[in-house]
Order: C-alpha cells, then structure tokens, then sequence
C-alpha cells in the first residue's frame, strides 16, 4: 500500500472490481480496499453474467482481484472507518489507524439486506429463502414457491414468480388483502392466497420444506421469497456530508441508496459510487458494470484536472524558460551542457564564406564562436546566461583564439545587436514564443551587413513526430519558409530555405532522423 493514489475503490465486490481494472488498464494507480463481506456469499452461484454463467461468488471475485493486481492494481483487506477531505482530494482512514490519499474515491460497499423478522429466515438466505427471480428462479423452477407478502410488492412478485413455476402461493403475512383487481389476477394465473402471518420455517435435514402460520398451520413449500431492504453502507461517507436516501417502490420502502447520477457521480466532487450502494436491484452483471461506467467518468475527470494543470505548468515554462535565471540554472547544473563540437550547419554552410565579423546568437559555450574563430573570423559571441559566456571565453583561450572572440552576456530581445555590421550572423536552435522569435528575427536581418550572411537553423516542427529528445512546444518550432517569408524580397536573395535531415540518437539510444530548418539569406549590396 502507497501513501497516494489516483483511486482509492472503497469496496471489493463486482462493482468495486470492475471499475478498479478498468482504471489501472488507464494506467492510473489504485488502491482497493475491501471488507470482505459480499452480499452473495451465501449464494451458489452467479447467473446472467455473460460467459461466468454459474461460476461460485467467491471464484469470480478472486478472479476479478487476480485482474486487478495483474494490471497493477493494489489490493488490501481491511475496513475503511472514514474518508475526509484533504487538500485538493481525500484521505481515508482504515480500521487500523493506516490512513492514505486518494484524488478521487469509488465507493462500491454495496448493502445490508434487512430480512422479515420471521424466526430461522436469516439462516436460510440465499439457499432457499431467496429474492431475486433472475438469480435464483431457474434454479426452483417447477417447485413450490412462497412468497411472503410483507407489504404492495407481493402480489407484484407473486404474479413475478409464476413465471418460473406454476406452483406458486402468495402467503399475505402482514400483507394486504388483495384488492379485487389483484385477487383476479391471482386467480386468473393459479396462484394460491393464503392468510395468516409466517411464524416460522420447516426445515428438514437442512432442506425448506414449509413454514408455519401463526393458527398452527403448515404449508409446504420448497421455497421462500422475500423482500427484503437493502440498505447502503454509508456511514463512512457521513464526514462529506453523503447520506443515503429512501427507494421505494410501488409504495413500499425496498431499502436505501447513495444518490448519484448515470455516471455514479454523486453530489460530493470527486466522489463515485457503484452496485448496490446507489442501486438496490443490480445484479452481479449490472454492477460490474456500473463499475465500469464510473470508472470511466473518473479518468475522464482526472484527464481533464491533469490537462488543466499541464496547461498551467506549459504557461509557465514558456513565460520563463527563455529567461536569463532558467537559462543561467540550466547551465550550472553541469559542467557541459553541449557537445563542444560546432552545429552541422554552420559547418556546411560558412565553411567556403570569407572571412569577416561574425555575430553568433545564443554561443552556448562556444562551439561554433571558436569554430569560425580558428577560419579566420572576428566573432562577437552573445549569451542571456552569464555562465554560459565564461565557458565561452574560457573555451576560445584555451583555443588560442581569444583575440578573436568578444564574449559578453546580452539579451538581444531587449537589446539589438549593431545594426548592419556583420558579414555573418548566426542564430543556431533559437526558439522562442512566437511573437518574439518574428521580433528578433528582424533584428538579427538588420545586424547583417550588405552583401552578409544571415543564417537560421531551428528545429522542424517534423521532429516533433520523432522520439528524439524535444521539449513538446510546437509553437516555437519553425519551418525555413516561415522564416524566410519575414525577409524583405526586396532586400534579401534567399539561397537555401530548406528541411534537412540528419541522423540523431534518441534518449533510449536508438538512431533517429530528425530534422533541421535552415535558412541561408544574403542581404543585397
């Protein structure tokens, strides 16, 4: 068990399970936390789930938890006491003091079945005094079957149960008398009506075979239904202020739920609920997959907070990243930060120009200023990180081309750079915010002298396809058009706007292509 999690699943029956594979196959991290006490453990098998038809409750749940750990879900058995708010999530308290967080809560706890007060009832729950046609009918079809009328549901499940047998009799306990629309009805489908309150059951080497009345009488019958109340397990949720409510149908209170909506979203943000303890008559089936459903409606709600924070932490990198204090951190987090070889481009591209005054835009740590230094050219090397130019001037002396290299720290957005004097002005793998990369490009155009060279290299917006190491920022990639399209025509003779590609090695040491934006002007006389 970790301190934190994205989903803590309060619950490990079918609904719980269901939601918390659905969620770890997100790849969310989650915890489920379960009690260990089923509201089908008495029953023999699980029916109307496609493909587990039959399969034994406690086979499917340990099934349904191998599913979980196996995608990485986290399982433990214990009781949850509370759950409360906690910052921006909850924290939920275990029986035995442990506590850990959770972003979002499933509640899956199912219910407590209240049962008729009729001596022997409980012990026969789920073998032979049964609620559920669906889940039980095939199994005593044909049979004799009771249905003991504790309030306006009986008839309603008397005439239910005909289905199944045609031996079935309505045993009104504290029942109403059938009025005489119902009384037709029952007679119209041969269902007996039998008076008198059930007192008790008739068991016969651990078989029903009748319950008593309270005149004495017996009646047989193979089994018994009953309505009972499920109640929801809530009381964990009281700190959030979720109480259960009252379900009643057709006039008669059938037990008590968490309400939420179709989603299971319940009215505390962050807070799901799933399977009997928001819906008193899902089966196995359907709470599974309400499970699911929550589940979904979950992850889709931490992708949207997720998105929302990305989104906060995308503007803040871009409004600082390009700074002076992220570049200078950057730089004196190690020794070296680049290669200490000169860009590819440069190489290819200023290799046969005559020498001349040369101004290399972001230098880095001198690769390229020291590069042009040794050809004969005077370079003056520009950096925003005061580090990064003490590299470079320590660089071009231990080259031996001090006298030729001019280091100084400048932010060139705010500063420009002297106007028209430049033979060569190299820009290597400058990004910046949209707006200010147009701004400084146009003030790079006019530090080139007539007759110069402006040369920009940038990474192509195609590298972000690749697995190369890029930061994901595609609004300060850019294509050499784009670049060349913000030189005067009439000023300017574009001679290389092109795309090249270039073997790199990715950061799982597999050979890539990726891709450079090179453009190569030269200002007119």
């Amino acid at each position: 068990m970790d301190d934190r999690y994205d989903v803590v699943v309060v619950g490990g029956g079918a609904a719980g399970l269901a939601g918390a594979v659905a969620l770890a196959r997100a790849r969310r991290s989650v915890l489920v936390v379960d009690a260990g006490e089923p509201r089908n453990a008495a029953a023999d098998g699980v029916h109307n789930h496609l493909g587990r038809e039959g399969s034994r409750p406690a086979e499917l749940l340990a099934s349904a938890r191998a599913d979980v750990t196996g995608y990485g879900g986290h399982l433990i058995d214990a009781t949850v006491t509370t759950v409360d708010r906690d910052d921006d999530g909850f924290r939920v308290v275990l029986a035995d003091g442990r506590g850990v967080r959770a972003r979002r809560l499933l509640v899956a706890t199912g219910g407590v079945d209240a049962l008729p007060d009729v001596p022997g009832l409980a012990d026969r729950w789920g073998r032979d005094v049964l609620h559920c046609p669906y889940c039980h009918g095939w199994e005593v079809r044909g049979r004799r079957v009771g249905v003991l009328a504790d309030g306006p549901l009986g008839v309603r499940q008397a005439l239910l149960w005909r289905q199944w047998s045609p031996h079935v009799l309505l045993l009104r306990h504290h029942g109403d008398a059938p009025d005489p629309t119902q009384a037709e009805q029952l007679a119209a489908r041969a269902v007996t009506v039998v008076d008198g309150p059930v007192t008790g059951l008739v068991v016969d080497d651990d078989r029903l075979t009748g319950v008593r009345l309270a005149d004495g009488g017996l009646v047989r019958v193979d089994a018994l239904v009953v309505a009972s109340r499920l109640a929801a397990r809530a009381d964990l949720l009281a700190p959030l202020g979720l109480r259960p409510v009252d379900v009643d149908h057709d006039g008669q209170l059938v037990g008590t739920r968490i309400p939420a909506d179709a989603s299971g979203a319940t009215d505390v943000p962050g807070v799901w609920v799933a399977g009997n303890a928001t819906a008193v008559a899902a089966t196995v089936v359907v709470s599974a997959a309400q499970g699911v459903t929550a589940a979904g409606a979950i992850n889709a709600d931490l992708v949207a907070e997720d998105t929302a924070r990305a989104v906060d932490a995308y503007r803040h990198d871009l409004a600082t990243m390009f700074e002076q204090d992220a570049w200078e951190d950057r730089y004196r987090s190690r020794p070296a930060v680049w290669s200490g070889n000169p860009n590819p481009q440069l190489v290819a591209e200023a290799g046969d120009l005559p020498a001349g005054r040369a101004l290399d835009v972001g230098c880095g740590e001198g690769a390229d200023a020291v590069w042009l230094a040794r050809r004969g050219w005077r370079v003056t090397a520009v950096d925003i990180a005061p580090t990064a130019v003490e590299r470079t001037a320590a660089h071009a002396a231990d080259a031996g081309v001090a006298d030729r290299v001019t280091a100084r720290q400048a932010d060139l957005r705010v500063e420009a750079p002297e106007a028209g004097v430049h033979d060569l002005v190299s820009a290597q793998f400058m990004h910046l915010p949209a707006g200010q990369w147009r701004d400084l490009v146009a003030r790079l155009a006019e530090a080139v002298a007539p007759g110069g060279t402006l040369l920009l290299v940038g990474h192509h917006p195609l590298d972000l396809r690749t697995t190369a190491r890029r930061m994901h920022f595609p609004e300060l990639m850019f294509t050499a058009e784009q670049a060349a399209d913000l030189l005067d025509e009439a000023r300017w003779r574009v001679r290389v706007a092109q795309t090249r590609p270039r073997t790199a090695v990715d950061p799982d040491g597999r050979d890539v292509t990726v891709h450079d934006a090179v453009l190569v002007a030269h200002r007119l006389p």
